[in-house]
């Protein structure tokens, strides 16, 4: 089913491995002229445009763009018990974990008199967006509101598609979702329309512009994202789930089977590769995923991401060699599953998140780890971070001299600015000691 590629008797450069490791090949690019008509015909005709764009790619009409707060009662009131008390296990530790990721302010007295403070401010409103494609997911609701609040954030709107086979309206548990959270601003609109309807606004919705998109989607909503970025912040352009695992022979094969599995299962262009330095490893590894593969759910679809170019199992002489491979890669969800699991964990760089020991899946991270699991794809994670309450902040400088403090520095102030020919900016200085008011 999954491929073999061997680099046993070699040790790639850098350059190399980023030629050698399985990647979904997704060019965004493709997307951009169909997302930029779909964002302009928002633009420009509003709700109106957000109908078409349903009846034609959702197969829905006849609906509630903007969802009436009696609906969300609604989905809130039928969740079952034991569903509710799942979901609030995972925002509440969600919570926890976010809360972290909040920075104190700081002060620093870099003189007598002379102080900056260090603060990070929230941005005002936010839009999130929570897909409905081939998965329901709830716990995106989770992860991306909770930070959102934990960092402040003022006003916060939900988007997710509207669904046939609910009469148009949002998947209830992911209202259910937006529900316990306090959420009330929330749009049956997806794609590259809703992420366009946050950028500019919905006059007649009284939708009005965020100032940060956040929250996966299909390619068309990466590329919404990519053209408004500038216009609003986002997260990143996320694309087919992945994960890497790196493991010697005492590594569990059915535990790595049903992981590399609980990815593949989202879609057919999902990645799962297994790097290891043991063949028997890898051999019991291929014949538990032709086994667990032929139970699951999803078969067909697991099947299709498990022998596509994206996936595959890994030989390398060491396990130095498996983590120069899974640097180089940047996978969105990293797996350890070795006896030097640690010493391994200090040497990863690049890495949405990672998971450490036999009994810390991704599937603990998707839902109640606390961690959050909107996390950069397709290589992202070598420049860019995970969803988390600073995704939502922004560092602000206070600064705040006396005039002894000034003083100081006026002189350098003063040759700085004759220096780069701005003399303006050195009077702006000395006229504070010239004038007998101050």
């Amino acid at each position: 089913m999954i491929r073999t590629l061997d680099l046993r008797g070699s040790r790639p450069s850098r350059a190399q491995l980023l030629e050698l490791i399985p990647r979904t090949e997704i060019d965004v690019d493709v997307a951009i002229e169909v997302a930029e008509s779909l964002i302009s015909a928002v633009r420009t005709t509003g709700s109106s445009a957000l109908k078409e764009q349903a009846l034609r790619l959702d197969n829905v009409s006849d609906y509630e763009i903007r969802v009436p707060q009696s609906h969300i009662d609604e989905a809130v009131t039928a969740l079952s018990p034991a569903l509710r008390a799942s979901l609030e296990t995972a925002i509440e530790r969600v919570r926890q974990g976010s809360a972290a990721q909040v920075p104190p302010a700081v002060h620093t007295e870099v003189a007598p008199g002379a102080r900056i403070t260090q603060r990070w401010q929230p941005v005002e409103r936010v839009g999130l967006y929570v897909p409905g494609g081939k998965a329901v997911y709830p716990s995106s609701v989770i992860m991306n509101v909770v930070p959102a609040q934990v960092a402040g954030v003022g006003s916060i709107a939900l988007a997710s598609p509207p669904q046939a086979q609910f009469g148009g309206r949002i998947h209830p548990t992911i209202l259910a979702a937006a529900g316990l959270l306090g959420v009330s601003e929330v749009y049956a609109m997806g794609g590259a329309g809703a992420i366009g309807a946050f950028a500019y606004g919905v006059e007649e919705l009284d939708l009005v512009p965020v100032n940060v998109v956040t929250g996966p989607g299909n390619v068309y909503v990466a590329a919404a994202k990519r053209l408004v970025r500038g216009r609003v912040g986002i997260d990143s352009e996320a694309g087919p789930t992945e994960i890497l695992v790196i493991a010697d022979s005492s590594a569990r094969a059915e535990f790595v089977a049903a992981d590399l599995i609980s990815q593949a299962e989202h879609d057919e262009m999902a990645s799962a590769v297994l790097v290891t330095d043991s063949l028997e490893l890898a051999e019991q590894v291929r014949a538990e995923v032709e086994r667990q593969a032929l139970s699951t759910a999803h078969s067909e679809r697991v099947r299709t991401a498990l022998t596509g170019p994206q996936s595959a199992l890994v030989l390398v002489d060491d396990l130095s060699v498996a983590v120069d491979f899974s640097n180089a890669y940047g996978p969105e969800h990293l797996e350890i599953h070795a006896r030097s699991s640690h010493e391994l964990v200090s040497q990863i760089t690049n890495a949405g998140a990672i998971f450490v020991g036999d009994y810390t899946p991704v599937s603990l991270g998707d839902y109640s780890a606390g961690s959050n699991h909107v996390l950069p794809t397709a290589g992202q994670a070598l420049f860019a971070s995970g969803l988390g309450a600073y995704t939502f902040l922004r560092p602000q400088q206070i600064i705040e001299y006396s005039k002894d403090a000034l003083g100081v520095v006026s002189s350098g102030i003063r040759l700085l600015a004759d220096d780069e020919d701005l003399p303006a900016h050195g009077d702006a200085v000395d006229i504070r000691f010239k004038s007998e008011d101050n």
